[in-house]
């Protein structure tokens, strides 16, 4: 890590990610925050042993997304000639959801408050959603006079669907937990004390999984909006014989047939 805009726990095959800027309420929009997710997505898809990453914010907010009293000073990409604000986008905060596409693990976002504009982009850039019953979401860039600059015009429909993405992104109106969870945006909402603990059992029964196997079938779901079924069939097809290639494969089926527990290795 390039510095601590990012705190990183590793236990097991298991890493935390806590975006540490509680007294600003932990906004991505600063280069520091960017290279630090940008740090950690490389690190991730390079060990092998990460298997799982939980992402949460420290203090009481998940995510502030953009940085408000930057957007007053105008400080770039939020002021300045067009042209360069253009690139201010290109090469700053959008360098994020690139990064999270790229990324190969499941992550899980442990949602401990606020995540509001790019903080709710943030979140549904990851593959899972646990929200604690503090949180609200918000797409709120039109309440600033602004749309979407990070993704969250491409990413909010595939998640509630055109329509209920259509109301929060034109209305930018708050919704709670319990709403986020009618609509499809977070998999389940649990108390606030019980949220990383809850985030961790979710993790866990991804990480118990053959990794290489996860690694692809993640790869799999995140192409099957993008392409049709005969282009994703044909992927699958050539992807099928690297697991079946895999130890962890063998272990599996002996596993299965001897009714024991597997040991997976990610070989």
């Amino acid at each position: 890590m390039a510095n601590d805009a990012v705190l990183v726990e590793r236990d097991g095959h298991v890493e935390t990610w806590v975006l540490n800027r509680p007294e600003e309420r932990n906004p991505i929009s600063s280069e520091d925050m960017i290279s630090a997710l940008e740090s950690c997505v490389a690190g991730a898809n390079a060990d092998p042993h990460v298997r799982v990453v939980i992402l949460t914010g420290a203090g009481s907010s998940f995510s502030a997304g953009g940085n408000l009293k930057h957007m007053r000073d105008e400080v770039p990409p939020f002021g300045g000639p067009p042209h360069r604000s253009r690139d201010g986008y290109r090469f700053g905060i959008q360098r994020i959801p690139r990064a999270f596409a790229q990324l190969d693990v499941p992550v899980v976002a442990a949602v401990n408050g606020p995540a509001i504009g790019a903080g709710c982009d943030l979140a549904l850039m990851c593959d899972l959603r646990i929200a604690s019953e503090d949180a609200i979401f918000a797409e709120s860039f039109v309440k600033l006079g602004l749309i979407p600059g990070d993704g969250g015009a491409w990413l909010l429909p595939r998640v509630v669907g055109p329509a209920r993405a259509a109301e929060m992104t034109l209305t930018g109106d708050r919704i709670d937990a319990r709403t986020a969870l009618a609509w499809g945006l977070v998999n389940d909402i649990v108390a606030p004390e019980n949220l990383l603990p809850a985030a961790r059992r979710l993790a866990d029964r991804i990480a118990v999984n053959p990794p290489v196997a996860v690694r692809m079938a993640k790869q799999l779901l995140r192409q099957s909006d993008q392409t049709s079924l005969t282009t994703l069939l044909e992927l699958a097809a050539s992807m099928q014989p690297l697991a079946h290639a895999t130890a962890d494969n063998k272990e599996a089926v002996a596993a299965m047939l001897e009714r024991r527990d597997a040991n997976f290795t990610g070989e």
